[in-house]
C-alpha cells in the first residue's frame, strides 16, 4: 500500500497524562471526569496554547490527506465516555478544515466519546446566513446541519458573523466575544479623544467596545455590490472629526470595507486612525492594502493563525486561548460560561496579557511607551516588572514553534 502525503498531523503528547480529573460531583455522569482536548491541522497553535493554559497535553490522533486528497482521522487514545473537546476553526484551506472537523467528530463519536464539543473559533461561511438574492443557498445553515448530523453534542464559537447562526443548530451553542480583550489593548495605550466606528452589522458589540473605553460610537453606512469582495461606502454617521478613530469588526478579510473606512474617515480629518478584529483572514491583497494604509496599527486574535509572509509591523496579534481554554473549563464543570462577559469582566480583560504560559502587566506610565522591547519572553516572566507596550506588542506576535 502506498504510503499516505500527510497534509499535517496532531503533535503527539510529550508525556502520558495519567489523568486530568475534575471532581463534578456526578453521580451516573454522562460522561468520565476526565476531559481531552484534540485538534486538526487548521491552526495547532492555538489549540497547544489553549492546552498549556489549561495544565494538560493535547491528546494524540492523526489527521492527514491521502494522495487522492481524501481525509484519514485515526485516534490513538481511548476516549470512551470522555469529555472531549475538538478545536478546529474552518479558516483556510476552509474546505479541508470543515471536512477535518467533520470526519473528526465522526470518529470520536464512533469511538464511543461521552460528548464531544466542537470549537470552533472561526466559523466559516458566517456570511451565507441569509437568502439577499434569488436562488442563494444558506451555506452558515448547512454547515451547521453537518456539525449536529456528524455527532457533536455542543459548539463553542467566537464572534459570529452574525448571532442568529447560534439559532441554525440544534445543539446547545455557546459564543464567546473578544470585545473586552481588545478594548482593554486600546485602553492601557491611553489615548484621548476617541472615536470607535464601525458598520451596522457589528454596532451591538461595538456598542459594548466602545462603552468600555467610555467613548462615542460612529456608524458607516455601506453597501456591498453584487457578490464581489468590494463594498461601496454610503455614509458616516456620528461626529469623527479631528478625533482618534478605532474600527472595529468581527472579520478582516481581503480588507476592501477597512480601507474604504480609512479614506471616509481621512477625508473627515480624524488625527489617527487604527483597526482591531477578532478574526484576520487576510485573503487576497489584504496585507498590501493593510501596509499601504494610513492605518497606525492593526489588532487581531489568533483565532486565525497569521504566517509570516503576512506579518507585519504594524499588526499586532493578541492570543484568546485562555479565553477558550476557560470557557472549555467551566463547560466540562458545568459552570457559567456567560458569566465570563458579566460579573468576572476583568477576567476576561486581564488575560490579554498571557501568552505562552507567562503573564504580562502593561507598564501605563507616561514615557515609557517607547522602551526596548528586549525580546525575553521565554523566560519566566517577572511579576514584579511591568512590561511596556512595546514588549507587549513583540510578545503577542505570532511566532514559528
Amino acid at each position: 500500500m502506498t504510503p499516505p502525503i500527510r497534509a499535517g498531523s496532531v503533535q503527539p503528547r510529550k508525556a502520558a497524562r495519567d489523568s486530568v480529573v475534575v471532581n463534578l460531583g456526578r453521580e451516573g455522569g454522562v460522561y468520565a471526569d476526565q476531559f481531552e482536548i484534540y485538534h486538526g491541522n487548521s491552526n495547532p497553535d492555538l489549540a497547544r496554547k489553549i492546552c498549556r493554559y489549561l495544565g494538560v497535553e493535547p491528546g494524540k490522533a492523526e489527521v492527514f490527506q491521502f494522495a487522492n486528497e481524501n481525509i484519514f482521522v485515526k485516534i490513538l487514545d481511548n476516549v470512551r465516555e470522555k469529555d472531549v473537546f475538538l478545536v478546529q476553526p474552518t479558516c483556510h484551506p476552509v474546505n479541508q478544515s470543515i471536512m477535518e472537523l467533520l470526519i473528526m467528530i465522526d470518529a470520536f463519536k464512533r469511538a464511543s466519546a461521552g460528548r464531544i464539543t466542537a470549537v470552533i473559533p472561526f466559523y466559516a461561511y458566517g456570511r451565507s446566513d441569509k437568502k439577499d438574492q434569488p436562488r442563494v443557498p444558506i451555506t452558515a445553515r448547512l454547515i451547521a446541519d453537518m456539525v449536529t448530523v456528524a455527532g457533536a453534542d455542543r459548539v463553542l464559537a467566537m464572534d459570529l458573523h452574525q448571532g442568529q447562526i447560534q439559532g441554525f443548530f440544534n445543539i446547545p451553542v455557546d459564543e464567546l466575544t473578544a470585545v473586552h480583550i481588545l478594548s482593554n489593548y486600546f485602553k492601557h495605550k491611553q489615548l484621548e479623544n476617541l472615536v470607535v466606528v464601525t458598520d451596522l452589522g457589528f454596532a451591538k458589540r461595538a456598542r459594548t467596545f466602545a462603552e468600555l473605553l467610555d467613548a462615542p460610537l460612529a456608524i458607516i453606512e455601506k453597501r456591498r455590490i453584487g457578490n464581489l469582495d468590494r463594498a461601496e461606502l454610503m455614509n458616516v454617521i456620528g461626529d469623527v472629526r479631528g478625533k482618534r478613530a478605532i474600527i472595529v469588526d468581527d472579520e478582516i478579510d481581503t480588507a476592501g470595507t477597512l480601507t474604504e473606512i480609512v479614506r471616509a474617515l481621512e477625508r473627515e480629518n480624524v488625527s489617527e486612525i487604527y483597526a482591531c478584529a477578532t478574526h484576520g483572514v487576510l485573503s487576497g491583497p489584504a496585507v498590501e492594502k493593510i501596509r499601504d494604509s494610513s492605518l497606525l496599527e492593526v489588532v487581531l486574535t489568533d483565532s486565525v493563525p497569521l504566517p509570516a509572509i503576512k506579518r507585519l509591523s504594524k499588526i499586532t496579534t493578541l492570543s484568546v486561548a485562555p479565553l477558550i481554554g476557560e470557557a472549555i473549563r467551566r463547560i466540562h464543570r458545568g459552570e457559567s460560561v456567560g458569566a465570563l462577559f458579566s460579573s468576572e469582566v476583568s477576567f476576561t480583560q486581564e488575560m490579554l496579557l498571557w501568552e505562552d504560559g507567562n503573564q504580562r502587566r502593561l507598564d501605563t506610565r507616561e514615557g515609557d511607551t517607547d522602551s526596548d522591547s528586549g525580546g525575553g519572553s521565554d523566560g519566566d516572566a517577572d511579576d514584579s516588572e511591568p512590561a511596556t507596550l512595546a514588549e507587549l506588542a513583540s510578545a503577542f506576535q505570532p511566532r514559528d514553534r
